[in-house]
């Protein structure tokens, strides 16, 4: 009888230090796997942090790029084109004198916009894209052409950046190497989501060539998918290029 109570103790205690030992490794390995995720949160947090400063950096250079050409190829010639006829003025050319200086005012006005910190700063999707196919069609860089449908939702500011530096990818690219003469831009609200489509009637490009160099394609999709966005990029020789962005709310 006392045989068995001894047995008895020693099953129970073997058992007792094995439920302890089962959850103490059970405890260690929720709290490895704790960390784990806590150490990639903040390395995504981080990751993400970067590449808003990065693309907030980035829209201010391409800004300047802008500013610097519209200063020197626009603004520039419409003054001295104001100046040359101010030195042989007459009754007759003042009046056109007076317009070539209203167009030049106008002109720094819009680029005032642009220049303000608080358009990096506090940038609205649609109001950023709609200043952008302004000054295309000012310059006559290219026909462009915005149109907005479906009830305006609230972009979260920061994604908002990230989506227009996409798009401000896109038309660097249509402008400077498509030799495209159209580029259309749809902005479309939905109930949970915004989907925006660029597109060019350009030269447009071998899909797969570009697929194995990598242009662009790369960060554009990695940038979309740090903001719960998906990318689609299509482009065929000769038929153009388009991109479209799912951004969901």
């Amino acid at each position: 009888m006392e045989q068995q109570g001894n047995e008895t103790l020693i099953v129970s205690t073997v058992l007792i230090v094995l439920i302890v030992v089962f959850l103490v490794i059970l405890f260690t390995v929720f709290q490895q796997r704790k960390n784990k995720l806590l150490l990639e949160r903040a390395k995504n947090k981080k990751r993400y942090e970067r590449e808003i400063a990065e693309t907030q950096i980035e829209i201010r250079e391409e800004t300047l790029r802008n500013i610097s050409w519209e200063l020197h190829d626009n603004i520039g010639q419409l003054l001295t084109l104001a100046k040359i006829q101010l030195q042989h003025a007459s009754l007759e050319n003042l009046e056109e004198v007076s317009e070539i200086i209203a167009k030049s005012l106008t002109e720094v006005r819009a680029l005032s916009k642009i220049i303000n910190p608080d358009f990096i700063n506090n940038i609205k999707l649609k109001e950023a894209l709609n200043l952008e196919i302004e000054r295309f069609n000012r310059l006559n860089y290219i026909d462009a052409k915005l149109t907005i449908t479906g009830e305006e939702q609230e972009v979260n500011q920061k994604h908002g950046i990230v989506i227009f530096r996409i798009l401000q990818e896109f038309f660097s690219n249509t402008i400077k190497h498509s030799k495209a003469s159209k580029l259309e831009v749809f902005l479309t609200y939905k109930e949970d989501s915004i989907q925006v489509k660029a597109q060019d009637n350009g030269v447009g490009f071998d899909m797969e060539r570009v697929r194995l160099k990598g242009i662009g394609l790369h960060n554009i999709k990695a940038r979309a998918k740090l903001i719960n966005a998906e990318t689609k990029f299509t482009s065929e020789a000769q038929k153009g290029t388009s991109l479209i962005i799912n951004y969901y709310i």
